[in-house]
This record gives structure tokens, sequence and C-alpha cells, in this order.
């Protein structure tokens, strides 16, 4: 009897032992919108060899905005190529597609550059573009299968976030129409990813109706999670924009299922080791003079970023002797500036998107429904501007929204809104994504940087400490 007891004993552990040894790791470092923070690279790279050190499965994605935010990067000869060679170099596993990836007319050469795939399933080029991405792909650790699909966000419009020139021939759907059409590789994989490019608030509802998912990992609104955000049984996963932090995923696998989900955030740029090849290939990257020619010096530090735009505006109204000036907010990509020089690195920073500038002879009217469409009447795109004031009264209903617009003069007079015409000057972004009338626009051919950098030249010293031309009024 006791030699029975004993034998059943030994079974129970045998068959405890092997499920037990079932379960198995999935180890993925994500990052998101890194916007072309080179100078990280370094950093980023040892972290990453030394994870595969104790895993060389290590599967490494970004959900999207590689580029642009650093002229280094976006005004190399192949615009982006540095970012490409550097996430070749550490061993990128797979990107989603950004907003931002559109920029500069490169992508389609900057897929052939890569040693990865860019992931997207709502997007839909024309065989012209020749721009050659994947709807999904599956990627084998250690016997695991995971799946990846990836998804982009569309403006109110039906496109991303980019200038309408720069995704001609493409066409998009809407992700939550996408996404549900590859279900089925769920079924055939241990674990299901999708690599999203559409927000954090896009990403709850996603998970909301899509349960199959295992894991989300985010990027476009520049989120900075925590490690616990866990809804619908599927873990999201986002950082703050360039290199705020990196996630380290784990995921426990038993039987083909996702047992367990764990995100720890790392501050990539605290990590004490650092590759010497990349530095050395940053340095080389980063080895050009002109970039480092001072233009004008700051008397003050800009410390918001309507204190940047509004300096835009004034370069726009001197180079093109408009009355108004309009910047999108998008449109600045550094939120602040120390006091002292200004350079050429500098104004490519701010404006790094190649924009021209444009000249429209506008009604009071006609400039507010620009604005306000451009912005799709939410306080947080409404632009900056120049040679007038803005009194913006919210809805009662919804703060987030705007009711009206007041345009006064720089003395606080009241524009004239129906007889007068006014010369404004903008860039061709504002002009392609707002409502304007037919053939007022007179696109100058002229970049918004240049006449950035003529205005500094003239002046020599700015100061925009305190300026502001937007009040927000509530009733």
């Amino acid at each position: 009897m006791k030699t029975w007891r004993y034998s059943l004993i030994v079974l129970a552990l045998l068959i405890t032992s092997t499920v037990l040894g079932q379960k198995k790791e999935v180890h993925i470092l994500a990052v998101n919108d890194m916007h072309a923070q080179l100078d990280v690279f370094p950093q980023l790279a040892a972290l990453i060899d030394s994870l595969r050190a104790e895993d060389p499965s290590l599967l490494v994605f970004s959900a999207g905005d590689n580029r642009t935010g650093n002229p280094v990067n976006d005004k190399y000869r192949i615009p982006a190529y540095p970012m490409v060679a550097l996430m070749n170099l550490t061993g990128f596993n797979g990107s989603a597609l950004g907003n931002h990836e559109f920029d500069v007319h490169s992508l389609s050469r900057l897929i052939g550059l890569s040693s990865f795939r860019y992931i997207c399933a709502n997007i839909f080029p024309d065989d012209t573009t020749n721009i050659k991405t994947v709807p999904c792909q599956v990627f084998d650790v250690e016997g695991l299968k995971v799946g990846v699909i990836g998804a982009i966000q569309l403006s109110p419009k039906g496109i991303p976030s980019t200038h309408p020139d720069n995704i001609s021939g493409i066409h998009f759907k809407p992700a939550e129409e996408v996404i549900p059409q590859y279900e089925w590789l769920s079924k055939e994989c241990d674990v299901t990813i999708l690599l999203s490019h559409l927000g954090y608030p896009d990403d709850i509802k996603i998970a909301e109706t899509t349960p199959w998912l295992d894991l989300i990992i985010g990027g476009h609104t520049h989120t900075q999670l925590k490690g616990d955000e866990i809804k619908n049984g599927i873990l999201i996963t986002q950082n703050k924009n360039k290199f705020g932090r990196v996630t380290y995923i784990t995921l426990t696998v038993d039987s083909g299922k996702v047992v367990n989900k764990k995100a720890e955030y790392i501050d990539v740029k605290a990590f004490s080791k650092r590759s010497g090849l990349v530095d050395a290939m940053i340095a080389h990257f980063n080895d050009n003079p002109e970039f480092r020619r001072v233009l004008a010096i700051a008397e003050t530090p800009f410390e918001t970023r309507e204190e940047i735009g509004n300096m835009i505006c004034d370069a726009f109204m001197d180079g093109t002797h408009a009355e108004i000036a309009i910047e999108n907010p998008g449109g600045v990509r550094i939120e602040s500036h120390p006091a002292g020089d200004i350079s050429v690195l500098d104004v490519l920073a701010i404006d790094p998107f190649d924009n021209n500038a444009v000249v429209l002879e506008l009604t009071g009217e006609e400039i507010v429904r620009m604005m306000l469409t451009y912005c799709h009447n939410t306080l947080f795109s409404f632009p900056f501007v120049g040679g007038m004031q803005c009194e913006i009264t919210l809805d009662e209903t919804n703060p987030k929204k705007i009711k009206s617009v007041r345009l006064l003069t720089p003395d606080g007079k009241k524009m004239n809104m129906k007889k007068k015409k006014y010369r404004v000057a903008t860039n061709n972004y504002i002009t392609a994504t707002s409502e304007i009338p037919e053939g007022s626009a007179r696109v100058l051919n002229v970049p918004t940087t240049d006449l950035i950098m003529r205005y500094l030249q003239k002046n020599r010293t700015v100061n925009y400490k305190g300026s502001s031309h937007l009040k927000v009024l509530s009733k």
C-alpha cells in the first residue's frame, strides 16, 4: 500500500514538474517617440547588449515617430538615415509607423535601408510609392510564436498628422476597423501584441474591444505610464517622448497562453554604460560646423512654447511684410531654450518640417475660420499668433472645446471682421489642413526656417520673456 501511495506522489510531482516546465518568458524592450535623439543611443545600445547577454531572444520594438526633432538626423543627406543606422546597429526587430515617419519624403528609401520591418495594418500604399510595410509579423522566441500587429493614428481628416503632400498615393483605414481582421493571429500565436502609434486614449478603446490581445506597446501621445495599466486584461505601455523612459516587458507563457505580464520603466539616460562604437558613429553624424553657427543671442530664456511661437510669428511678419502671422503649436518642436546663443542647429530643431512660407489676404472672419478649422475647435491645438491678440471663450459644457474667438489689435482694439482684408503670413501645413478661401494662398517657396534665421541675424538679440497673445476666457 505504501509503495502504491509513494508511486502516486512521485507521479504527481513529475506531472507538476512537467507543467511548470512549460512556462517560458518573452522579454521585450520597447521605445516610443524617440524623435531622433541620437545622443541617447550609446546608453540604449549598452542596455540592449546587457539585456541580450541574459536573454539572446530579447525583442526590441519601436512604437513609431523615430525621426523629426534633431537636425543632425533630419537634415542628413538621406533624411533620417542616422536613426535607421543606429536602430540597425542596436538590433531593433520592428517598428510601427508614426505620423512623423512621413516627414520629408524619404520613407521609401529608409525602409530599404532598414534591417527591420515597419509593421502597420491600416496603411494601404499604391505600388508607385514603393513603401513596403507589413500588416503583421510573427517572431520565433525559443519555440514560442509572438505575433505583432501595427497601427497608426489618423486625424479627423482620415490621415496621419502630417502634411497631406507627404502621403500622396497612400490610403488609410481606421485602426478599429482593421485590427479585428487579425484575430486569427491570436489563434496561431502564443503571444499577440499591438504595436500602436494611436495614442493612449485610443489604446484603451482598442483594449476594451479586442480582448484577444495580450499587450499594447503604445506611442504618439507621449504618455508616461507606470507599469500597472491593464485594461480588459491587456497590458498597455507607453513613455514620454525623447527617451523619457524605455520599457522592459516580461510576458510569462504557459501552454500557449500568457499567464503573467510585467512592465518595468527604465531611465536609459541614467544608464552607466555606453557603447564606444555607437559614440563614434554619433560623433561622425554630428560633424557639421554650419550647425554651430550663432545667429543671435537670447537675452532671457524661452520658458514656454508660446514664447518661441511668438518669435516665429514675428519672423514671419518681418520676412513677408505681413500684418498678422499664425504658427501651429505642433510646428514648434522644442518647449524651451536657455538664454545665450541661438544657432542654426537650434532653429532647425525648433522648425524641422521643411515647410514653406505662405501669404494670404483674409478678412477677420476668414482668419478665425482658418484657425478654428485647423485646431478642430480645440484649445490644445489653437495656433500661436503675431500682429494681433486672441480672446478665446471656451464651451461651458466642454472646457476643451472653443466656443468663440475675438480678434483684437496689438493695442487692444477690436479688429474689423468683415470689410477689411489683412495680409497674413503662415506656413503651408496650416493652409493644407484648414479651411481657407479658394485661391487665397500664395506659397512663397521660401522655407520658414530661412525667415526665422534672417530675423535672428537681423536683430542679433531677442527677448520674449512673458510674451503672450492668447487670452482664455471662461463663462
